[in-house]
């Protein structure tokens, strides 16, 4: 289902700027289906399961008879000179020359079974099939991987379009701020340092936007490039269920969630598909140490044949029939210590995995902490940030109008008007920051699956 999905997204986004002439406008859903089908990261890994499944199957196969089927034809040709011959009388005779051809037909048909072999038959089964779910849970959090950076990307996106807007904004002001101060100036209400100053601030507003136009573009790129999708298509990126007002209920319902910190710990080492797959990577060693002391036991092996052939013609290749079979022990009694040099690298091997899940096991707490704080600090800034703009409006409005009346400064106006500004960016960076915290800590826990 996920597949057909992805396919009738992908086709709109791509097909959409061809069909019409227009730019495609992707939410944030639909560009999560297009990276789950095109970014390469998701597709190399489900080639590797694809792969690991393949051992799986080549793993039982160890199970099975191997069976030859086989046939030859051969022709020999003998040219023999005459000869004189003594018999034991005293006698001769003379062996005239002779010429012959031979047709030699031969096909077989022969089979072979390991019946015992120290229990590396079991080992290779365990091993293939903890590293095919090792695989497979490898990919399954490169997906999650995927859709969190598809997240990101897409928030940081909306981010840095609100950026452009705040300064735009901010630019307007300060142009319109512009044309009183000269009409002021003009008439010999202010001073020509005003005009001067307001200037260079207008032109450091220009610059300031073209800066923030120019991030704003990159990460567009940036996002267009991680999906898969090509980076000279033209693309928009708006989603309206994603609000710069975040209400007091959503704020609170969602901290209630995240209180419990070991249960959201019992949660994560249950769901995360990285531990998983480091579990059946510590499996798949164990295995590999069973594979190692396999040498150790003997191998046995049962074989059979039948064959068919004949010295003279094809029709008469059933004239000689041979059937055969039997048992074969083999036991390697010295190597040289090659298998004990072998069972000594699989342990180590089997340690190293076994600290492997002892570090994500660790990883992954460290990981939820720091999301958590993340997400904490986020609603805070969220809440802080709207006092601020709320501050900040008021002390630019009330700068604005004592340099109007002639009672403030212009440094007191652009002191209000850059806390206006900063306020501004606080907001949009402390809502885009909590949203993309929140989606963090879903991320870490790792419950959702794609």
């Amino acid at each position: 289902m996920r597949f057909f999905k992805a396919v009738i997204v992908t086709a709109a986004a791509l097909s959409g700027p061809f069909l019409y002439g227009q730019t495609t406008n992707l939410t944030l859903d639909q560009a999560t289906q297009v990276a789950l089908q095109h970014n390469l990261s998701v597709v190399q890994a489900d080639a590797n399961v694809g792969a690991a499944q393949a051992g799986v199957l080549g793993a039982y196969g160890g199970y099975l008879p191997f069976v030859s089927a086989s046939g030859n034809w051969g022709r020999y040709a003998t040219d023999k000179t005459g000869t004189t011959q003594t018999n034991l009388g005293g006698g001769t005779f003379i062996l005239p020359p002779s010429k012959s051809t031979i047709n030699q037909f031969r096909s077989g048909l022969n089979a072979s079974m390991t019946l015992f072999d120290g229990f590396n038959r079991q080992a290779q089964v365990g091993g293939a099939t903890s590293r095919s779910v090792s695989a497979e849970q490898t990919a399954q959090r490169t997906r999650q991987s995927i859709v969190y950076q598809t997240q990101s990307a897409y928030l940081n996106i909306l981010r840095n379009q609100e950026l452009v807007k705040v300064t735009d904004e901010n630019l307007k002001r300060d142009n319109k701020q512009l044309e009183r101060i000269t009409e002021s100036a003009r008439v010999g209400a202010s001073a020509q340092a005003d005009v001067y100053r307001q200037q260079s601030v207008v032109a450091a507003d220009q610059f300031a936007l073209i800066q923030a136009q120019v991030t704003y573009d990159k990460s567009r790129t940036d996002l267009v490039d991680l999906i898969g999708l090509e980076v000279g298509t033209d693309y928009a990126f708006n989603d309206p269920t994603i609000s710069l007002v975040i209400s007091t209920g959503e704020l609170d319902s969602t901290e209630a969630l995240y209180k419990n910190f070991e249960e959201l710990e019992r949660r994560s080492i249950a769901a995360r598909p990285d531990y998983h797959s480091a579990v059946e990577s510590y499996n798949a060693a164990s295995s590999g140490v069973t594979s190692a002391k396999s040498t150790y036991f003997p191998s046995v092996t049962a074989s059979a044949g039948y064959s068919l052939g004949t010295a003279d013609q094809l029709a008469n290749l059933s004239d000689t029939k041979t059937l055969n079979w039997g048992l074969s022990i083999s036991w390697t009694l010295f190597d040289g210590f090659t298998t004990n040099a072998n069972v000594q690298s699989a342990v180590a091997n089997r340690r190293i995995a076994e600290i492997t899940v002892a570090q994500t096991e660790r990883d992954i707490y460290d990981q939820l902490k720091k999301a958590l704080l993340d997400f904490d600090a986020g609603r805070k800034q969220y809440e802080v940030s709207q006092d601020g703009v709320k501050s900040a409006t008021e002390d630019r409005k009330i700068a604005e109008e004592k340099y109007n009346l002639g009672a403030g400064t212009l440094l007191d106006l652009l002191t209000a008007n850059a806390g206006l500004v900063q306020a501004q960016v606080n907001l949009v960076n402390s809502v885009y920051n909590y949203i993309t915290a929140k989606k963090n800590v879903d991320y870490i826990i790792g419950e959702r699956t794609y």
